[in-house]
């Protein structure tokens, strides 16, 4: 029997969606997943049971999703972002699913409230604010149009901090304990998990025929492991996911150092690998903070290009169709590093030559811009570079070798140009630009509102406009009416509906109907 005679049934024919079938799934749960009887379960475990009745129509979906795309030999998008602020997956996913009054009517007849309920889950600590929600939204909206878009970040165990305030009105941060209780929406994959090297030295051979050979050697190795939540979208026919990466030492106890009394020390690799997703921007302020936030960007970027090449060559096969199947977004500059940790795997573990890959690099990926301001781009010292990341910081000079090479050809004797456009800054202590290593790595840059993606052709990044000019566009961004309107609102939305209809939350230019 082949793999696609052994695929699963479709939706209907094992799940149903009216009330009387959703309460009883919500029953049924609390005694075989919970283990309690209904009569003795507190509201958590409510909520627990019935977000399982619904997370079974969302994953029956997310199979025949991914089974549909795989079939099509469909091009994939991929959204790498340090935040993804999704909110709550409970209720979006009963709005999404189209579940709402029958979700609500089973409660009733249970004698639970279906809001009361969706309080106790508590937001995934994933993003801090406009940016890991227009991440959010993207998800959101590619899984609505049917497109195959997944998001790839970091699962940190406390996010942003919790604000709360002192007598005095002072303001105290304390850890988001948002994984304090079962999160019931993720699922951890077994079989996902990858390498990621950091430090070491990088040593350069050369072949018999004269070819050099380039080796990441001695290199401290942490493991990323991949947690999915489904992202459904509205309708629920096409269901996503955003894949998070949780790290892991390689090596997670030594058990002579235990032994030998030193316990602190026969644990130390693993709190160092963790410390990596611990939690959403780390301060800083010290060496050791810019070291972690340069550690956790590499990390995320290695794990993801790992995960999707594999994904890809299991497919495809071939490496010279990836920009016809692989689409990647850097959502700001923290996965810009994607671009030389891409290069570094088809050069190094692939054998291409640097002029090919460089060609499947640029065209797969495309970057966004969010700020104007010169002192919030992003910037790393080279020193940092060659400790943490040595092989990455070769790539990047050659990358700006090529860069300042072109320019000096289309811009003889402005060497000025060449020192505003370099990849590497000489003001102060030798940084790497990302923002410049996002542009040049990319095939499409934009802004996310038509003002800003005019100023940023005419500000900060003029020189590479007049260069490539080829690549800047502009993407206006906005945010889901479906969580924004219709779920945040249900008075108005219902309202709307009656006076124009429903699908409007899809055509936002059907309001003009009003």
């Amino acid at each position: 029997m082949s793999k696609k005679e052994l695929r699963d049934p479709p939706v209907a024919s094992h799940l149903k969606r009216d009330k009387r079938s959703l309460a009883q799934r919500a029953v049924d749960n609390l005694a075989l997943e919970i283990g309690v009887h209904a009569k003795d379960a507190d509201r958590r475990q409510w909520y627990r049971a019935s977000g399982i009745a619904i997370r079974d129509h969302v994953f029956r979906r997310w199979i025949d999703s991914q089974d549909r795309f795989r079939d099509a030999g469909a091009k994939k998008i991929y959204y790498l972002s340090l935040e993804f602020l999704i909110g709550r997956s409970f209720s979006n996913a009963i709005l999404n699913l189209d579940l709402d009054d029958e979700a609500a009517a089973a409660l009733i007849g249970l004698g639970q409230d279906l809001e009361e309920l969706a309080e106790q889950e508590v937001d995934a600590g994933l993003g801090n604010g406009g940016l890991g929600r227009l991440a959010a939204c993207y998800l959101d909206s590619m899984a609505t149009l049917g497109l195959p878009g997944f998001g790839y970040g970091i699962r940190y165990d406390y996010g942003i901090f919790t604000q709360k305030f002192d007598a005095q009105g002072g303001q105290l941060e304390e850890a988001n304990k948002w994984l304090h209780y079962q999160n019931i929406w993720e699922l951890r994959r077994m079989k996902r998990y990858y390498t990621v090297h950091f430090g070491g030295s990088v040593q350069s051979t050369k072949s018999d025929t004269g070819e050099h050979t380039i080796s990441w050697v001695d290199t401290r190795k942490v493991v990323a492991l991949a947690y999915d939540t489904p992202i459904p979208g509205n309708d629920g026919e096409t269901v996503n996911h955003l894949r998070l990466w949780s790290a892991r030492a390689s090596e997670p106890f030594h058990l002579d150092e235990f032994n030998a009394g030193r316990y602190a020390d026969a644990v130390e690799d693993q709190i160092k690998a963790k410390n990596l997703s611990r939690i959403l921007y780390p301060d800083d302020t010290t060496p050791q903070g810019k070291e972690l936030r340069l550690a956790q960007q590499y990390f995320f970027v290695s794990a993801s290009l790992q995960d999707i090449l594999r994904d890809f060559l299991d497919e495809h096969g071939e490496l010279g169709k990836l920009p016809d199947k692989v689409a990647i977004q850097l959502n700001d500059t923290h996965p810009a590093l994607a671009i030389p940790e891409l290069m570094r795997i088809l050069t190094d573990d692939h054998g291409q030559g640097w002029d090919e890959a460089w060609a499947i690099t640029r065209q797969v990926f495309s970057y966004t811009n969010h700020t104007l301001l010169p002192e919030a781009l992003e910037v790393w010292p080279v020193t940092l570079f060659e400790n943490l990341l040595p092989r990455l910081l070769h790539v990047i000079y050659h990358i700006n070798r090529d860069l300042l090479q072109l320019c000096a050809e289309r811009f003889p004797g402005d060497t000025l140009r060449q020192q505003r456009m370099s990849m590497i800054g000489e003001d102060g202590v030798r940084s790497v630009r990302m923002s410049h290593l996002a542009i040049v790595g990319s095939h499409k840059v934009n802004g996310v509102a038509e003002l800003h993606s005019r100023l940023v052709t005419e500000t900060i990044f003029r020189d590479f406009f007049e260069l490539f000019p080829e690549r800047f566009t502009n993407v206006t961004n906005g945010v889901t009416p479906r969580r924004w309107l219709k779920l945040a609102n249900p008075g108005l939305s219902r309202l709307i509906s009656k006076r124009i209809g429903d699908g409007w939350e899809n055509d936002l230019g059907r309001l003009r109907e009003l």
